[in-house]
């Protein structure tokens, strides 16, 4: 395995994680007069990990790598969870051997989907875990894009929001949004740490999108099912809209994203021609020559 970057994102990755530690939360006295530097000290860390100043110091400089042995014991003492373990691995080039679960396929309800096709001039989504696109309505390809042409594997409401251009820009308030959905899935990862590909779309995004990174070392949490969207769209312009998320009743983790707008309203009536032009563009590529 080949690092995904370069030595510096390792050693800053280690000097942001200390920087967000107190002696206190890993087991140290702590002092009366203040430090010149927020978190632990390199001597500190270098003593929970059983390892050399010396040694640790080269290590945040990017002048040696890192066994797995010593990634090991850094996890343990920077106190990191199961995501930010493995995205200290990737930074490394190292294999991580620990054992996780792979969940079964995720398939949409059959009541979820009658209610979703007949949801005709409103934007619905039905997402899953790690917030996976598993299924939409026309009016919500007509407001994002043709999900259909997005390869399965990466049908995620977070890495599009992250990674395409289209959806990134449509977004007015862009890092707000980024930020609840960040928040949403470091939700799901507490409940759910053995779920390897949440920590691969965690790992992946971490080493692409440095804002990414930094919020989710914050480990900030949200639940909250409704919201406020500002977006401008590449045909009819800004959209204030409503989004509300119901979770399904059997447990399995699957919500229904809906996007609605104020009856009257410019934006209610940009959607009507929005979904109505998408609704004929389609009948005429579907219709027999």
């Amino acid at each position: 395995m080949t690092s995904a970057s370069g030595p510096g994102e390792f050693g800053g990755f280690l000097k942001a994680r200390r920087a967000q530690l107190a002696p206190q939360d890993v087991g140290l006295p702590g002092t009366d007069s203040p430090r010149k530097v927020a978190g632990l000290r390199r001597e500190e860390v270098a003593q929970l990990a059983g390892i050399s100043v010396d040694y640790y110091t080269r290590l945040e400089q990017g002048r040696v790598r890192a066994s797995t042995t010593v990634l090991a014991t850094l996890a343990r003492a920077l106190r990191l969870d199961d995501d930010q373990q493995r995205y200290l691995y990737e930074l490394a080039g190292r294999a991580d051997a620990r054992p996780r679960r792979r969940r079964p396929a995720q398939r949409v309800r059959p009541a979820m989907r009658r209610l979703l096709e007949q949801l005709t001039e409103t934007p619905a989504v039905v997402l899953g875990r790690r917030l996976d696109i598993l299924a939409w309505n026309s009016a919500a390809a007509a407001l994002y894009a043709d999900f259909a042409q997005i390869p399965a594997g990466r049908r995620n409401y977070l890495w599009l929001l992250f990674t395409n251009p289209i959806i990134r820009g449509m977004h007015l308030q862009w890092e707000h949004d980024a930020r609840d959905a960040v928040a949403a899935l470091r939700m799901e990862a507490a409940a759910d740490p053995d779920d390897l590909e949440l920590a691969r779309l965690v790992g992946e995004l971490a080493v692409q999108d440095a804002d990414f990174r930094t919020w989710w070392a914050e480990h900030r949490v949200s639940s909250s099912g409704y919201g406020t969207k500002l977006y401008r769209h590449r045909l009819v312009g800004d959209l204030t809209l409503d989004c509300d998320t119901w979770s399904s009743p059997d447990g399995s983790g699957q919500r229904l994203m809906v996007l609605t707008a104020e009856p009257g309203s410019p934006s209610h009536d940009a959607l009507r021609i929005l979904t109505s032009w998408t609704a004929e563009q389609s009948a005429l590529q579907n219709r027999p020559q």
